[in-house]
């Protein structure tokens, strides 16, 4: 039940209304007076057998005696009859139902759960999508449509709002009226028993009406759906969310934290969402103000080069409100360059602070203002500029306001406003508006959008960001890890400690210290004596997860008889601590001393919806008491490593200071590639402790080391949320005429190639391809064809050499999938002139044993009749197919594996 059927839940034909009613205050009431007061054009149609007509509309009895099929249905009734009114609708050919009401509520495993899959289960066969159970209903204002039973009416605007509270739909649509806020759309979810954030961004992101998506999230209930869908919106508009339910002690339950490793009992299912929505390219907010703050200063401010501000205040307080507030964000005002002090100096003469923020006289002219502001937009090292104001008697609010309006429309640059007052600045704030600069009611709130358009910035950097599937600068030796992991599944309850688990760290080419492995206390006194004094001892048991804890480490042991006792009495500590706990032997290694050195920890958790994170931060004994640490996803680049490092503090203490030298970051970002690659390649490991691994100028060291594994359940390419580019499915192969082309699966950089695609083709073949007259691809059609992220989407292009030797795309084939994988549907394209070589059979060859090897239970497409070409092409690929609805239009379909 793909994305096309859905379209018609958010631009219906016609409507009805089962449960429709008379009676004031009812539900069904409402909404009928809603739907009829909107404006809505198509017809509406009340179903309720009590009654003849509902506000003065003929009602119908029944779904079956309906004059029409409607495309949406919106259902008020009792829950015991909404399954058998599902099924009612999905038989008669309606696509999408909105159900107001509410299951049984009583936790996952009740009626609530039960009256979902009642409802799913009636909807299957017939394709009918579902908004709900517990959905307020849904409102486009640009079609009159207001099929819900909010009391307030949504303003038109560019704004898609979607949400999981009905409560909070009500209060922001009462909030946004007076503000003049309008909207595209205003979606409740309710249950998201079926439609979910995944399918609303997927038809949102592409809709050329929608400016920008702000959503509401209270849990996540799925990822795969999610994740590509948001990662799809986001590359073609901005994307807020307000994430609920910050409060959360770790990804486990407290009384399991002695059971898993450091990281699994340091991080919150709150810091794997963040790691999401950044990784998506979306930006968190903290409230409903700052939602709608942030999307109206993305609309008005270009993209942001860098994070370095200067700030100019007409007195002291107000340069001093912004920079606490650039503190709170973890910021720093700009460092002004001498020229820019001289130019200020001939400005302002020696009346200004001569640092950032830039504090001036009270009555400082407006022409100073506008000179002054030339000077920062003149200045390389500044990329945003934010002019406070205070009422003055001397300089007029508008005077100001019309010299920084005028100066940025002569010279440019990224300009913010913060006109502090009420009456005196209202006119000054209304020119602000007129000229498309922001402007603030406090400097405080101007610095918080200046930092949220920093990190989207910084999102959307690593939305594009697309990691090769295998690093060039190593080469693992994965054949080494998988017999590691065997014998650990086999031997000692799915965990590597000690030597084995470094043996898993040295395949991957991740610089460890040397240990060895003893099986007894007098074992370990031997093996110390050949490495050296002194020594480092912990123990190895597949029952201990946090050895400080219960006495499993001893250092600084100074000769054999030391280490002996010391493992002697290692062994009685343990047994004390954890009755019964098998002990396996102990890790023998010299105590590494590296002065510079600074203790870190490299982690990875397995979130249960998630999958895989990638955790880096402050390591030592007092890691999990710290609390220094950044999430983010694999697979991981250079760059994407770098980012997570400069989330946390301990990145600070990377940089040379009290003669301390500079870390090697280059080394530290490569060591975390290589884990991520590790995590990526081996979809048995399900945590990772690398704590601590010492970063200095000669690199890193990996100290100690405990992974922990198991054997995967499900598909291995689901555990990632993020997929890798598909480096193996690059494939060369030569057509009918000889040449030699390269098929292999589309990325970001094949946008230029694809625009001169699209730009050989003819009028009739793109009007085969995308139904319609196509004049021209703008860049978010084209980064909606070729960004993709390898998940439930594939392109695979077609590449060879023109006679220049330069690439050339010469077709395309791509498919979708459903959420579930049971159905991918298909398109294909060929350079008009190319027609005849075979490649068209050649990139759906390709295809298919691309989606039967993943599998997908079949292959679908919609063909134009006057398409001779392609229904033959589908014929002798063995395709059946079958007349449309429209008889413009033939479905084709291949079955590919046998039906789930």
């Amino acid at each position: 039940m793909g994305v096309r059927t859905l379209e018609r839940l958010l631009d219906p034909r016609s409507i009805a209304v089962v449960g429709a009613s008379n009676t004031s205050h009812r539900v069904g009431n409402v909404i009928m007076r809603n739907l009829l007061e909107g404006g809505f054009s198509g017809p509406i149609m009340p179903v309720n057998p009590r009654y003849r007509a509902v506000a003065g509309v003929l009602s119908y009895p029944d779904v079956v005696s309906l004059p029409e099929t409607p495309d949406l249905a919106v259902v008020a009734t009792p829950p015991a009859t909404v399954p058998r009114l599902i099924a009612e609708l999905g038989k008669r050919g309606t696509r999408a139902a909105i159900v107001i009401t509410g299951g049984q509520r009583g936790g996952p495993d009740t009626a609530d759960r039960k009256f979902g899959q009642a409802m799913l289960k009636a909807a299957a066969p017939h394709g009918l999508r579902i908004l709900g159970a517990g959905s307020l209903g849904l409102l486009v204002p640009r079609i009159g449509l207001n099929a819900s039973f909010s009391h307030v009416k949504a303003n038109p605007g560019k704004i898609a709002f979607v949400s999981q509270s009905g409560a909070l739909c009500t209060a922001v649509l009462d909030w946004a009226r007076p503000k003049g806020i309008g909207f595209s759309h205003f979606i409740s979810l309710g249950d998201c028993t079926d439609v979910d954030f995944g399918d609303v961004l997927d038809l949102l992101g592409r809709d050329p009406e929608v400016r920008a998506i702000l959503l509401y999230i209270e849990a996540f209930r799925e990822r795969r759906n999610f994740v590509a869908a948001a990662r799809t919106a986001a590359r073609n508009k901005p994307v807020l969310v307000v994430k609920a339910g910050r409060m959360a002690p770790s990804m486990v339950q407290a009384d399991a934290l002695r059971r898993v490793g450091l990281t699994e009992a340091m991080i919150t299912p709150d810091e794997v969402h963040d790691a999401v929505i950044r990784r998506a390219g979306m930006l968190r907010v903290g409230d409903i103000d700052e939602l709608f703050a942030t999307v109206e200063t993305l609309a008005r401010v270009r993209p942001m080069k860098g994070d370095r501000i200067a700030i100019i205040a007409n007195g002291g307080g107000l340069g001093t409100m912004a920079v606490d507030a650039l503190c709170e964000g973890d910021s720093q005002p700009a460092t002004l360059s001498e020229n820019t002090r001289r130019r200020l100096d001939a400005v302002f003469g020696k009346t200004w602070s001569r640092t950032n923020p830039i504090d001036i006289e009270v009555g400082t002219k407006p022409s100073r203002y506008a000179d002054a502001l030339k000077v920062l937009i003149d200045d390389e090292g500044i990329d945003t500029v934010l002019v406070t104001y205070a009422p003055s008697a001397i300089a007029s609010a508008e005077g100001v306001a019309n010299a920084v309006i005028d100066t940025v429309r002569r010279h440019g640059g990224i300009v913010l406003t913060s006109w502090v007052g009420a009456e005196a600045v209202a006119p000054a704030r209304r020119m602000f508006a007129d000229a498309g600069l922001p402007n603030y009611d406090t400097p405080r709130q101007a610095i918080r959008a200046f930092v949220h358009m920093v990190h989207y910035n910084r999102n959307q950097e690593m939305l594009l960001q697309t990691p090769p599937s295998t690093p060039v600068e190593f080469a693992p030796r994965t054949d080494e890890v998988r017999a590691l992991v065997v014998r650990a599944l086999a031997e000692t309850n799915g965990v590597l400690s000690g030597p084995a688990a470094k043996a898993v760290l040295a395949a991957y080419d991740v610089p460890v210290a040397k240990s060895g492995l003893a099986r007894t206390p007098e074992e370990a006194g031997a093996l110390a004596a050949t490495f050296g004094f002194p020594a480092a001892l912990s123990v190895i048991s597949p029952d201990v997860q946090h050895k400080w804890e219960v006495g499993g480490v001893a250092l600084r042991l100074d000769g054999a008889e030391a280490v002996t006792t010391a493992a002697r009495s290692m062994v009685q500590q343990v047994g004390q601590e954890i009755a019964g706990a098998r002990i396996d032997g102990f890790s023998v290694q010299r105590m590494t001393f590296r002065p510079h050195a600074r203790q870190l920890m490299i982690g990875m958790a397995t979130d249960p919806l998630f999958g895989p994170v990638i955790v880096f931060g402050d390591g030592g004994r007092s890691a999990d008491v710290i609390r220094d640490h950044a999430v983010g996803l694999p697979p991981l680049n250079v760059p994407l490593a770098a980012n997570l490092v400069s989330r946390t503090r301990v990145a600070r203490l990377l940089e040379a200071h009290h003669g301390r030298p500079a870390a090697d970051r280059d080394a530290l970002y490569l060591t975390l590639v290589k884990i991520s690659q590790l995590v990526v390649d081996i979809p048995e490991i399900i945590a990772i402790d690398v704590n601590p691994i010492f970063a200095d100028e000669q690199g890193v060291l990996v100290i100690d080391v405990d992974i922990r594994v198991a054997v995967p359940a499900g598909i291995d390419r689901q555990r990632l949320a993020i997929q890798p580019y598909p480096k193996w499915l690059e494939e060369r192969i030569n057509m009918r005429d000889g040449r030699s082309i390269l098929l292999r699966p589309i990325r970001p950089e094949d946008e230029a190639l694809q625009q001169v695609l699209m730009s050989r083709m003819s009028s009739e073949d793109l009007y085969f391809r995308f139904f319609r007259h196509m004049r021209k691809f703008g860049h978010l059609e084209m980064a909606r064809l070729t960004q993709i992220d390898y998940d439930r989407e594939m392109a695979f292009i077609a590449l060879a050499s023109d006679p220049g030797g330069n690439p050339e795309s010469l077709g395309v084939v791509r498919t979708i999938a459903d959420p579930d994988n049971f159905s991918a549907e298909f398109s294909v394209l060929v350079r008009s002139d190319l027609k005849g070589q075979g490649l068209g059979g050649l990139l759906m060859r390709k295809m298919i044993r691309y989606c039967r090897e993943r599998g997908t239970t079949k292959m679908v497409g919609q063909v134009l009749a006057r398409n001779a070409d392609m229904l033959r092409l589908a014929q002798h690929l063995g395709f059946t197919s079958h007349q449309a609805i429209d008889d413009e239009i033939v479905d084709v379909s291949l079955i590919l594996n046998e039906s789930r």
